[in-house]
């Protein structure tokens, strides 16, 4: 793969990531906590370029150092997407072991948390195609790393935290295939034209 076209994949993944968390994320409020962090810029995006399991374990592994060493001020949550390894679901779901395996072996249980999504995500006992599975679908496959403290931070905020999951299982229901379909946040449905370069906060994979 070329320069510019790792450049181009780069960017495109994350303007589908950012449109995905605007319109889907934010826009039906499934997650209460993320606008904030997305106001003030704490999201880092990294596109991890890794083609199989073990370089995207290498990778996850930088980035969850690089998240404990950061000021969270600047760098609140990462989102490392990996649009290359891992298309199938079952394989992804898979690899979670390993990155859970991964933050054991750093000594950060406890400080830092890893959350899912893919683009095929499915709920134990759900067909493929419930509605509810898309709570976690994302237009790539992705780790999401969290602050224990700010999640912390953000269930004290939100005293009903717990039925979050619940609310979020009612709304996609209301909003039906169609309604999901009309938000073009899958990575297939969102415009490629007009891709803008890599911003100072995202990073992509340097081999």
């Amino acid at each position: 793969m070329s320069t510019a076209t790792e450049q181009a994949l780069v960017a495109r993944v994350v303007q589908d990531m950012r449109g995905w968390l605007e319109r889907a994320v934010i826009g039906l409020n499934l997650c209460p906590f993320a606008k904030s962090v997305h106001v003030k810029g704490q999201v880092h995006y990294v596109v991890s370029l890794a083609t199989d399991p073990q370089a995207l374990r290498e990778e996850l592994v930088r980035e969850l150092a690089a998240l404990h060493a950061s000021d969270p001020e600047l760098r609140d949550t990462t989102l490392l997407m990996a649009p290359l390894c891992l298309q199938d679901f079952l394989d992804f779901n898979d690899f979670l072991a390993e990155a859970d395996a991964a933050l054991d072996e750093l000594g950060l249980e406890g400080e830092l948390q890893i959350a899912s999504f893919h683009p095929q995500f499915q709920f134990a006992g759900t067909a493929p195609d419930d509605i509810t599975n898309y709570t976690n679908r994302a237009p790539y496959p992705t780790l999401h790393l969290l602050r224990e403290a700010s999640i912390d931070r953000a269930v004290q905020a939100f005293p009903e935290a717990e039925m979050i999951f619940e609310k979020n299982m009612q709304t996609l229901e209301q909003l039906g295939h169609a309604g999901w379909a009309a938000l073009k946040v899958d990575a297939s449905q969102q415009e490629p034209d007009a891709v803008p370069a890599p911003a100072d906060d995202e990073e992509k994979d340097p081999r």
